[in-house]
């Protein structure tokens, strides 16, 4: 039986970053003709499960660049290009092979892909050729420096991913990638967040106005960001369902020693009685402007988990399609929370009912307060990734490269939790915004759970 192994390394140099990875190949004495080869020897030679992950992690890699550098790629608007990048990536290397099926039929709305041109699919060539496509097509206004980059990287993993391969076989495994992708990319054209950024801040949107209701906050005082985005379609069919949705929140009123008042008052003592644990806490989950995003810090601890954890392609594949769906359908659950309810933030509660001159820790995003982001993405992915390797303790390594430390956490619950509770600590949202995000993301990731792979 035809042996695979990972004997090759690239070092790929740009001025992004230094990527050393192992990928898959075959021993030189083994490099015989396809059709030479029995049909159990072409399932494991073709198989994801035989071949490292190495491919994909320059990817992850690179596209937390791209929503960094691309304007106009705020969180939700992150969660869903991470969405469809899991999705092409599993179709182009995973699907309708070694028992595993398409989520075509399964996803609301994707309709039968390409079919699979038979034999001789060497995976990682297809799903190098699927992320350089589906990430240009999704990050439409990257600069033409990381439009170059893409580029770059596509042709140096080319280069080695097909070295030990026949031109058929490349050109097939090549063509097959780019056809899923730019199916993808057709799908998510009609999900109602094409190239949504280009504007999050419509001028066709008017807050409701009235007691409660959210106003715009200091300093910048930005209109409401991402109205509609509640309205898209999800992933998962019962994520467009309005069972997901929460029950309402507490209910407003002004009045000293109400429950409204108390959440309010909660947030503006804990603010004021900070310690530095908890001002780090605050700082290191934010992931506000300029940042790859609280779905984008989640997708980087996973794609480290990949890494880490040596899984195969496999493997990795599935783990990031799941976490990528989930965190889409977050977004889109939590803006529809949001602009369903209106609710306005604690600074203007505090501002108006409390304290005048008070300041949260954290600057308050533009958009309404109920129910939290990162809460919903945090839970979402937790749930996921403790299913795959259960209550391990981990390190987030992924913000050193930002200047931050590597954070321990006990287990994903621990780090999910904290990062919920960081937007109390930074004074950008209520305890029952973090609680009841935080049970939507679990709901999600019950619901993800329907899917087949």
């Amino acid at each position: 039986m035809t042996k695979l192994c990972s004997l090759h390394t690239i070092a790929l140099i740009t001025a992004l970053f230094t990527v050393l990875f192992l990928t898959s190949c075959r021993k030189e004495e083994e490099m015989t003709s396809p059709d030479m080869h029995s049909s159990a020897d072409e399932q494991e030679k073709y198989a994801p499960a035989s071949y490292d992950a190495g491919v994909v992690q320059p990817w992850y890699s690179l596209m937390s660049k791209l929503i960094i550098e691309s304007p106009g790629h705020t969180p939700p608007i992150a969660a869903r290009e991470i969405g469809y990048t899991g999705i092409a990536l599993y179709e182009a290397t995973v699907s309708r092979g070694g028992g595993h099926v398409t989520l075509a039929g399964q996803l609301s709305g994707l309709a039968p892909l390409p079919p699979r041109p038979g034999k001789y699919l060497v995976p990682t060539i297809s799903a190098n050729a699927a992320l350089a496509r589906i990430m240009k097509s999704l990050f439409g206004n990257a600069t033409a420096a990381n439009i170059a980059r893409i580029d770059s990287l596509e042709l140096a993993l080319d280069a080695v991913c097909s070295a030990s391969y026949t031109s058929m076989e490349v050109t097939k495994s090549r063509n097959y990638g780019r056809d899923i992708a730019d199916a993808i990319y057709a799908w998510s054209s009609s999900d109602g967040g094409h190239q949504a950024y280009l504007s999050n801040f419509p001028s066709s949107y008017v807050p409701p106005s009235g007691s409660g209701y959210w106003v715009p906050t200091p300093p910048a005082y930005s209109p409401a960001m991402l109205p509609y985005w509640g309205s898209n379609r999800a992933f998962i069919p019962a994520d467009n369902s309005s069972l997901i949705n929460p029950p309402p929140h507490v209910a407003y009123s002004t009045a000293v020693g109400s429950d409204f008042y108390n959440a309010a008052n909660y947030v503006y003592t804990t603010v004021n009685g900070l310690t530095q644990a908890q001002k780090d806490i605050a700082t290191y989950w934010a992931d506000g402007g300029g940042s790859f995003t609280p779905p984008g810090h989640m997708i980087a601890i996973t794609a480290q988990l990949v890494r880490n954890k040596n899984l195969n392609l496999r493997d990795a594949v599935i783990l990031l399609a799941k976490v990528g769906i989930g965190l889409n359908d977050a977004g889109i659950v939590c803006w529809r929370a949001k602009y369903d309810q209106n609710l306005m933030r604690p600074i203007t509660y505090i501002k108006q009912n409390i304290n005048a001159n008070w300041n949260s820790y954290i600057g308050t995003p533009p958009f309404p307060s109920f129910t939290s982001g990162h809460s919903t993405f945090s839970a979402v992915t937790c749930a996921v990734l403790t299913k795959r390797f259960g209550p391990i303790a981990f390190t987030d390594s992924t913000k050193m490269a930002y200047g931050f430390s590597a954070k321990t956490c006990s287990n994903f619950t621990a780090a999910s939790q904290e990062a919920a509770l960081s937007r109390l600590y930074g004074g950008i949202h209520y305890e029952f915004d973090n609680k009841t995000g935080y049970d939507c993301g679990i709901a999600i990731s019950l619901n993800l759970k329907s899917l087949r792979f």
